[in-house]
């Protein structure tokens, strides 16, 4: 199962250190992208994503999206990027949010349409991975958590070679654009103001 999976890479020996990039990267292996994109976006794709993370996380995955897009078949990370490292306790909220979100859903993911996985699939979710990245580097409000949940999305589609699974994630993935195409083009003209006027747009909307 992909929990028991992700409980194995995440796994560290002093509960309170951690566990390093490196020690997942050597734990994941030849596996593919799929696992890589899961662990590196999820610090920013829960509910209350951790400060900090985005950022450099956002670098990375941008890297394993140009990675995927070039043809690599299996991921490289930069030496420094090694050291980083997910402290212990954000750890447990990570695979407690794993097992409850797998737990709902795990029953919907299954092998299928394996060719989502050949190189020109690889190349549109490498793509999309990219935008993504990009959004999530971007040091503005708003841009992290839906845009990080989406590749979160893909790499679990990809780690259980679910092309359905990775097709859904590309379909919300190309919405995540046309929204933060909206959000990023009032923000550069009208600055905060803009995002407010988001805001309100969204609050009238839910009333009715």
């Amino acid at each position: 199962m992909l929990t028991d999976d992700l409980r194995k890479i995440l796994a560290r020996e002093n509960s309170d250190a951690g566990v390093t990039l490196g020690e997942v990267f050597s734990r994941i292996g030849d596996r593919g992208f799929g696992l890589l994109l899961l662990v590196l976006s999820l610090p920013s794709a829960l509910p209350v994503p951790a400060p900090g993370y985005s950022t450099p996380f956002g670098i990375l995955l941008f890297i394993l999206a140009l990675q995927m897009i070039s043809g690599r078949r299996t991921p490289w990370l930069p030496a420094r990027a090694a050291g980083m490292r997910l402290k212990g306790k954000f750890v447990e909220g990570m695979l407690s949010f794993l097992e409850k979100f797998f737990g709902k859903i795990e029953f919907l993911i299954r092998p299928r349409l394996r060719w989502v996985g050949s190189r020109g699939g690889l190349v549109f979710l490498g793509l999309l991975v990219l935008i993504m990245a990009g959004l999530m580097i971007l040091p503005i409000p708003l841009t992290n958590t839906a845009p990080a949940f989406v590749i979160f999305l893909i790499g679990t589609g990809l780690s259980e070679e679910d092309g359905l699974f990775c097709l859904f994630a590309a379909v919300l993935g190309v919405m995540a654009t046309a929204v933060y195409s909206l959000v990023l083009y009032l923000f550069f003209r009208f600055g905060i103001a803009g995002l407010d006027q988001i805001t309100e747009w969204l609050r009238e909307f839910a009333r009715g």
